[in-house]
């Protein structure tokens, strides 16, 4: 059976570089079941679940939203009435749904005419499981991973938009930063030139790397999956836009990537030395919040709850 169906016209003309969508055979799969999800909401580490209310603007300002007092299993169940906003990051960790991704993906694969992952370019296979209560919003916003998004449960429309021309976000928007919140200003007049998916469960969009997006569900309860890769070219980029958004931060003004070759290899050089040094120190939850916290800040600790200022 295929898990996976998009059209051959959008995979020959689209993929990678522009959105269309998808199809899936996953919205009656067990492990995204409620009971499924709270087992995997109550095992993962802490720094990997990040919740807060549902009531968020497209435009929200990351330092004012409203908490959620209940612990991340709890919070799964009562989805239908506790009115927040959740997402399980990383849940490739568990091996049952790595499994599952990784069936997905070779069946992306061979709809692209590829006989396995690695001659697709599927690298770094990350799982985030969006649960979102009754008309909830998740605000404007960019992600650095190539994404095949898959809906599962409830409503949910995402609206999607061009910035090739970086007309919607900043040079510094698309930079990437763990002390940088993910959450954009959004302007209403850019909705007229929104690319917007309705989807029902067992659709989908793929949505490239780094074009921004804003999502919103029903009035029900509503599942989705982010089902992600990185390329070697995205995995090179995302070290560039980590480089820049820190130096950035020091009040050096950066060049658009691309504008100077010579210089983006360098800082794409000395990130990959200092995360080979910095990588093992990270295994533990305990240590990624500490680090985090020594050298980011508090803010890259945000979804614990603390205060950022």
């Amino acid at each position: 059976m295929s898990i996976f169906g998009a059209s051959k016209t959008d995979l020959d003309k689209k993929f990678p570089d522009q959105p269309f969508g998808t199809c899936h055979e996953l919205a009656e799969h067990p492990l995204f079941s409620v009971s499924a999800l709270a087992e995997l909401a109550g095992g993962l580490d802490r720094d990997r679940v990040e919740f807060c209310s549902c009531d968020m603007d497209r435009s929200q300002d990351p330092d004012n939203v409203a908490s959620i007092d209940l612990a991340p299993a709890e919070i799964v169940r009562q989805i239908e009435t506790c009115g927040a906003w959740m997402v399980l990051k990383r849940v490739e960790s568990d091996p049952r749904y790595m499994a599952l991704m990784q069936d997905y993906f070779l069946d992306v694969a061979k709809s692209l005419g590829k006989s396995s992952l690695e001659e697709a370019g599927f690298e770094d296979l990350q799982g985030f499981i969006f649960v979102s209560s009754p008309n909830s919003t998740t605000p404007f916003h960019v992600d650095h991973e190539e994404n095949l998004f898959i809906h599962l449960a409830g409503d949910k429309t995402m609206h999607i938009f061009d910035n090739r021309d970086y007309e919607f976000a900043s040079d510094a928007d698309m930079e990437a930063y763990p002390g940088q919140h993910r959450n954009l200003t959004f302007d209403d007049a850019y909705q007229t030139s929104a690319d917007s998916y309705r989807l029902a469960p067992g659709e989908g969009v793929f949505v490239p790397f780094t074009w921004p997006h804003w999502v919103e569900t029903g009035d029900k309860p509503a599942i989705s999956m982010q089902m992600t890769w990185k390329s070697p070219t995205v995995q090179r980029m995302n070290k560039l836009l980590f480089v820049n958004a820190w130096l950035r931060r020091r009040g050096l003004p950066q060049a658009r990537p691309g504008s100077r070759p010579w210089l983006d290899g360098g800082k794409v050089a000395a990130y990959t030395m200092a995360r080979a040094i910095v990588e093992p120190l990270r295994r533990s939850e305990r240590s990624r919040r500490l680090l985090r916290g020594l050298f980011f800040g508090r803010r890259a600790n945000y979804y614990y709850g603390e205060p950022t200022t």
